[in-house]
């Protein structure tokens, strides 16, 4: 293997060491680009990098005597297209966001195809194989790391018989969680009072526990636990 193959292997490598890191921190504090996310961005990119940084090595194949071709003008195009795709698709699921490892995946799988394009088969074929890792592999180590389980909460009472909110707060307490935010919201027409929250536990079982007690909690006219995720 030539000395730049050990180089490129280096730059891909040490972005998927970082990317991993950085990701790794976010998924601890449950949002919804982690672990895969950020490595694939950053493996992605740096892949791109590689098409300026190793001109030399493709760039003959489109120089056709004085006319000179910049390959890297479509590279970018592709690259602007592929991040609309990618956009379409992440869901929005009321505060829940899911697909931005999917989107992120369609945008290293155009870089590792730009790559194809222009001949540069090395870099292409060891970003898919790492793109595979990061895709089955950190899917595995995301599952076994421990995160903090964030997730938004919505208890509704009947205008009239409204629980006081310190014992809303403690009910939440008790069973492992802490509140980081709390919105009120009362409709009139509907007749209804309601807590609105944003909950953080470092157990996800503990949400079971709670969701079992709002049910049987007197008073609750409608309840929503909702998860955030990748």
């Amino acid at each position: 293997m030539s000395a730049d193959y050990w180089d490129i292997a280096l730059r891909l490598l040490t972005a998927l060491a970082i990317g991993a890191a950085i990701g790794m921190e976010r998924s601890y504090s449950g949002r919804a680009a982690g672990f895969r996310t950020h490595a694939l961005v950053s493996v992605s990119t740096a892949l791109l990098m590689l098409v300026t940084v190793y001109e030399h090595a493709w760039v003959n194949q489109f120089t056709a005597g004085r006319l000179v071709i910049d390959p890297t003008r479509m590279a970018q195009g592709i690259m602007t297209g592929i991040g609309f795709l990618g956009a379409g698709a992440i869901i929005k699921s009321g505060l829940t966001i899911h697909g931005l490892t999917t989107a992120a995946s369609i945008w290293i799988t155009a870089a590792i195809g730009v790559l194809v394009g222009i001949g540069f088969y090395f870099p292409a074929l060891l970003a898919a194989g790492i793109t595979l890792g990061v895709l089955t592999v950190f899917r595995w180590i995301e599952a076994k790391t421990p995160s903090i389980f964030y997730a938004h909460c919505v208890v509704r009472f009947p205008r009239d018989a409204v629980v006081p909110e310190d014992e809303l707060r403690a009910l939440i307490l008790q069973h492992g969680f802490a509140i980081s935010e709390l919105n009120y919201r009362l409709s009139a027409p509907n007749d209804f009072f309601e807590y609105r929250s944003v909950i953080r536990t470092r157990r996800e079982t503990n949400a079971r526990a709670l969701t079992e007690t709002l049910s049987r909690l007197p008073g609750v006219k409608e309840f929503r636990l909702s998860p955030t995720g990748d």
